[in-house]
């Protein structure tokens, strides 16, 4: 066959894409398992953040993870987390929601009163660095929901949330600033996804 001829370059061609694709594929499911244990390394690390323990290594949150997470337990398409922190029980609630540009998601965890928050830790597909993507990379402003308390009053109603505009300080925190859209996706994702959980929590 003439190797500058029309067939040849189009068998040359589908020969390289099914190599490269069986190369691929091989690659991707050689290495499944550990890009699978990664992410639940991962969601191990979101669950310790927001306990307040921060900055371990990975062997280091294994640890802790499996010290201070007790139980799991699904909630409708969530999960509720229990764990112990200086023997008292703290309870991780999971919550999904939507941002500016996509997804944004976070674990909130429950003091043992059931009704003030003891840390919390968000993250994002594809919010805006700078902005949006401050609820994930500013730890201080995660902080800033430490002490809040879900309901202020006997309301039933999810009293926790985000405001630009602060009305109620014992259950809300300052938006992030120029992030608007964001910051009204969690309060939302907040006021939502909980309810569930403290409905579960009651009977705790």
């Amino acid at each position: 066959m003439k190797t500058n001829s029309n067939t040849y370059t189009i068998i040359y061609s589908a020969i390289i894409v099914v190599v490269v694709a069986f190369l691929l594929a091989f690659v991707s499911q050689a290495l499944k398992a550990k890009q699978d244990a990664n992410v639940a390394l991962d969601v191990k690390k979101q669950i310790l953040n927001s306990l307040n323990i921060r900055g371990l290594g990975d062997s280091e949150a294994e640890a802790k993870y499996g010290e201070v997470v007790k139980s799991e337990e699904a909630v409708g398409e969530q999960k509720l987390y229990t764990c112990e922190i200086d023997g008292q029980p703290v309870y991780v609630c999971t919550v999904k929601g939507m941002g500016l540009w996509g997804p944004v998601f976070g674990y909130i965890s429950v003091a043992a009163d059931k009704n003030t928050v003891y840390g919390a830790y968000f993250n994002h597909d594809s919010e805006t660095a700078g902005l949006g993507a401050e609820i994930k990379d500013s730890q201080a402003w995660q902080e800033k929901f430490k002490g809040k308390k879900i309901n202020a009053d006997d309301d039933p109603e999810i009293e926790l949330g985000v405001a630009k505009k602060i009305e109620v300080p014992e259950s809300e925190v300052d938006a992030v600033t120029g992030a608007t859209l964001t910051s009204n996706g969690v309060s939302l994702m907040l006021k939502e996804g909980l309810k569930p959980f403290m409905e579960i929590l009651k009977n705790k």
